[in-house]
This record gives structure tokens, C-alpha cells and sequence, in this order.
């Protein structure tokens, strides 16, 4: 993979702000013109430095600002273990991100829901049934105090 360089770097820093810029906006903000920032943009987006555009949704005007960090331990670890945890949680649409972690517990959930009630549903009805779980801990977010969803470049 080639390294980025300084232009490479405006260019991620202007998506991150606002990924519906158009390639003539974006040749504007980093001083070139739209075919070299196309380019750019094009291999980047090959070498998976721009893994892809979403658009940020309002959880609150959605219904879905009920936040809980699931921390999971599983009753045993092995490889196949493993893949059919992260089978099972990839088909539960509330949890939004799951990583694996290092320490008293296994995984990590970030799971946004609409009340208690929901996130209690989804502990019985989804979490529950998954065999290798051995136990979990919720903690549920009370207020929001940074939220980024940029890479610091």
C-alpha cells in the first residue's frame, strides 16, 4: 500500500467532516484539481483506507437512543466458539458494534435500543440463547459526553 501523504490527509480529514462533498468540493478544499482528487479518492477506496460512506444517524429522533455497553464472558473459548458467537451477534440488528477484548471479559457490545423493556427482550430472546455465553454485565449510558466518529489524522 502506498503512503499518504499530506493531500492524501486533507482529503480524509474533509470526508470525515462531510462525505457528500463532491469531487470539485473536495479539489477545492485541498487546492487541486477534480481529476487528481478523483484519483486519490478511487485508489484509496481500493487500498481500503475509505472502507465505505454512510450517512450519522439521530438515535433520539429515531427511537433508538436507549444505550447499553454489554460486556460478555463466554463460558469457553476456542476458535469455533469464537466464530459462532460472532455469527450469532451479527444477526442482532440492536447491537450496533461487538469487540473483542482483552481482560475479565471476552466481547464487548454496544447495544441501542428504545427502553429497558427492549434491551431486556434481547437479553432473553437473542443473548440468551447463545450456548458458550457464561455471563454478562450491562452498563447503561446516562449522557453522551464526546462522541467522534473520525480517525484522529
Amino acid at each position: 500500500m502506498e503512503q499518504l501523504d499530506k493531500t492524501d490527509i486533507q482529503i480524509l480529514r474533509a470526508l470525515q467532516r462531510n462525505a457528500k462533498l463532491t469531487t470539485k468540493e473536495l479539489a477545492k478544499a485541498v487546492n487541486l484539481t477534480p481529476t487528481p482528487v478523483f484519483e486519490r479518492l478511487k485508489r484509496m477506496e481500493r487500498q481500503g483506507v475509505i472502507r465505505k460512506y454512510i450517512a450519522v444517524l439521530d438515535a433520539r429522533k429515531l427511537d433508538r437512543a436507549f444505550v447499553v455497553f454489554c460486556s460478555v464472558k463466554l463460558s469457553h473459548m476456542n476458535h469455533d466458539v469464537a466464530v459462532e458467537f460472532a455469527r450469532r451477534i451479527n444477526l442482532i440488528s440492536e447491537v450496533t458494534e461487538c469487540y473483542n477484548i482483552s481482560g475479565d471479559y471476552d466481547y464487548l457490545l454496544k447495544i441501542n435500543v428504545r427502553d429497558m423493556s427492549q434491551y431486556q427482550q434481547i437479553l432473553l430472546d437473542k443473548l440468551g440463547t447463545i450456548e458458550s455465553l457464561g455471563s454478562l454485565k450491562s452498563s447503561f449510558v446516562m449522557d453522551e459526553v464526546k462522541h467522534n466518529y473520525g480517525i484522529c489524522l
